[in-house]
């Protein structure tokens, strides 16, 4: 499946926000959108006039998935599945994005984005209730237990952890002396803090 190859902050600031694409360099002086934060491309200082409905939708839209590193189709899947579950689609949509392993690995604070999340995960660095997990999109549960393989805990990457202060959401809890986090309950909506209105997200898919 193609994946984006260009640079990660085009991405934010085509989306005019911060979307924490690379870790640590985001909350520095080097982010780009604390230089540039119009958009990118020869126009990018000189685009006017009011959205329209429409482009907010797709703007949500385009903001959602590079937040949680997905491709169109990957996306437009979550939303068909979230779509036939029970409750308030958005809401569906956002839990579905978060229970996602590589999302889980991210806010338990064992990777600095969900990029390095994906790739720590698909590098084989991680069990889930002690069997290994390689692949991102894979759906964590209520009461599972994600731990940094035995193999891997004398990376220097998970040393530096250890003397991390890691905070997490209320539905994780993590115990950073054993590398390990679990999953207390799913994520509420309220307790998803990633700034996306899921509601034109929904009115965009619903045309």
């Amino acid at each position: 499946m193609a994946r984006y190859t260009g640079a990660s902050c085009r991405l934010c600031r085509r989306e005019g926000q911060k979307l924490f694409l690379k870790g640590d360099r985001c909350y520095s002086s080097k982010c780009a959108m604390e230089k540039r934060s119009y958009a990118p491309g020869q126009h990018g200082q000189d685009r006017r006039g009011k959205t329209s409905e429409y482009g907010l939708q797709l703007r949500e839209k385009q903001k959602a998935k590079r937040f949680y590193g997905l491709q169109e189709t990957q996306f437009r899947n979550y939303f068909d599945k979230a779509s036939k579950k029970k409750g308030v689609t958005g809401e569906n949509l956002l839990i579905m994005l978060e229970t996602r392993l590589d999302n889980a690995v991210f806010r338990m604070g064992f990777a600095s984005s969900r990029k390095e999340a994906r790739q720590l995960v698909r590098h084989g660095h991680f069990t889930v209730n002690g069997a290994k997990q390689n692949i991102p999109s894979f759906t964590v549960a209520a009461g599972d237990v994600i731990k940094v393989k035995e193999k891997s805990t004398s990376s220097p990457k998970f040393k530096e952890i250890k003397e991390l202060a890691i905070t997490t959401p209320s539905w994780i809890s993590v115990d950073v002396e054993k590398l390990e986090g679990k999953i207390l309950a799913l994520p509420r909506r309220e307790d998803i803090d990633t700034p996306v209105a899921e509601h034109l997200i929904v009115e965009l898919y619903s045309k």
